[in-house]
């Protein structure tokens, strides 16, 4: 569960003092209008709440999207947060290399990391076996360009296959200086 403003957009005067107020910079204004810009900025402390001069702006308990763990080889087969999950597979070195990793890639997805090269764990079977269980709405993989990140994008198209599903994937490939240097989209369950 995480907390979370909403904002009365029929209430709010758009003065701003709520975005002076939030020291994360999820709010600012469109329109004329306060508005939460980044929902995973929101540390949903309040900060802004006693600022509001006409009570426009509200805390809520929403559900979060995130998972633990996110290692592809410790979460468990049956996880309820896979049923139509849009599935993020990464090689866990690529959130270090992209600047904006989280908001491209992390936000709104299921999140499994993995090192082919370092982890002594068969993707491929596990992959299969989560793609078989459970309806997937989609998948993007993310990966180095490096040779050993091939073995994450193999284990995802070989599951794929494997699970007989045609899941929508997206595969993004990472330079070693952090820019996007391939994508590649598929509604076939292989190639990916």
């Amino acid at each position: 569960m995480k907390r979370i403003i909403t904002i009365d957009q029929d209430q709010c005067n758009g003065c701003g003092l709520c975005v002076t107020a939030c020291h994360e910079g999820a709010i600012g204004i469109q329109e004329g209008k306060a508005v939460l810009l980044q929902t995973e900025q929101c540390d949903g402390l309040g900060n802004c709440l006693p600022v509001c001069p006409v009570g426009a702006i509200r805390m809520e308990t929403t559900q979060s999207p995130g998972q633990w763990p996110i290692q592809l080889k410790l979460v468990p087969i049956a996880a309820p947060y896979f049923t139509n999950a849009h599935l993020l597979v990464s090689a866990d070195c690529c959130a270090y290399t992209y600047t904006h990793f989280h908001r491209d890639f992390i936000d709104n997805r299921i999140t499994l990391i993995g090192c082919p090269k370092l982890d002594n764990t068969a993707y491929h079977e596990k992959l299969t076996a989560i793609f078989s269980a459970h309806p997937i709405a989609s998948i993007t993989v993310v990966r180095m360009e490096v040779p050993c990140c091939g073995g994450l994008e193999y284990a995802v198209t070989s599951a794929l296959h494997n699970s007989g599903k045609k899941i929508p994937c997206q595969i993004t490939v990472l330079s070693i200086e952090g820019t996007i240097i391939d994508k590649k989209n598929s509604t076939e369950n292989i190639p990916c």
